[in-house]
C-alpha cells in the first residue's frame, strides 16, 4: 500500500494496519484481546505482540473472557512457562483479574463496548494527522478512561496502554491523512 503509516514497516504489521488498526469495533471479544495485547505489550514493541498473538489467542482462550476468569494459580503457573507469549507474572495474573472486571462491566452495562465507547461519545474521534510525530500518546479520553478502569478493578491500563486501545479498536482514527486507511477508517464512523 502506497503512503501506508510509517510505524507499519513489517510485513505482519502491514496486515494489521491495512485490515485492523483504527476499524471501530463493536465487538466484545475482540474489544477484551485488544484491552489484554495492548496490557501485554507494555514496555515492548507492538510488532512483539503482533507475532505472539496467535500464540496469545491459544493460551487465553481466543479470549473468552468467561474463561479466562477462571484460571486458577495451576494455569497460570502453566502460562508463566509459555513461550509463545511474554511470559511476566503480573501480566498474566492482570489478564484474569481484567477477565473477571470485564464481566463486572458487561454485565452493569448490558456490553463492554456500551460501556467503553461513551469515553468517545460513541463515536470515533477523527484526527487529521499529518506527521507521526503529532499522534499524541495520551488525551483527556483516554485519562478519564483509564481512571474508570483502574476503578473497576483492571490493571495495565494506563492512559497510554488507554489510548493506544483506543486507536486500536478505532475509537481513535489516527491512520495519517496521507495514508488511504485515513479516508476508509473515517467512512466507517
Amino acid at each position: 500500500m502506497k503512503n501506508r503509516c510509517p510505524w507499519a514497516e513489517a510485513e505482519l504489521q502491514h496486515h494489521y494496519h491495512d485490515t485492523e488498526w483504527g476499524v471501530p469495533s463493536h465487538d466484545d471479544r475482540h474489544l477484551f484481546e485488544m484491552l489484554i495485547l495492548e496490557g501485554a505489550q507494555a514496555g515492548l514493541s507492538w510488532s512483539t505482540i503482533l507475532q505472539k498473538r496467535e500464540n496469545y489467542r491459544r493460551a487465553f482462550a481466543n479470549f473468552d473472557a468467561r474463561k479466562v476468569a477462571r484460571f486458577d494459580a495451576k494455569k497460570r503457573a502453566a502460562l508463566m512457562l509459555d513461550a509463545g507469549i511474554v511470559r511476566n507474572r503480573l501480566k498474566i495474573e492482570s489478564a484474569v483479574l481484567n477477565a473477571r472486571a470485564f464481566l463486572a462491566t458487561q454485565q452493569e452495562f448490558g456490553s463492554f463496548d456500551r460501556y467503553i465507547w461513551t469515553f468517545v461519545g460513541g463515536a470515533p474521534l477523527q484526527h487529521n494527522l499529518t506527521a507521526t510525530a503529532r499522534i499524541p500518546v495520551s488525551t483527556p479520553e483516554s485519562d478519564a478512561m483509564s481512571q474508570d478502569l483502574k476503578k473497576r478493578g483492571f490493571k495495565f491500563v494506563g492512559t497510554t496502554i488507554c489510548y493506544a486501545f483506543m486507536q486500536a479498536t478505532g475509537m481513535v482514527n489516527d491512520h495519517l491523512v496521507t495514508c488511504p486507511r485515513h479516508k476508509a477508517c473515517a467512512r466507517l464512523r
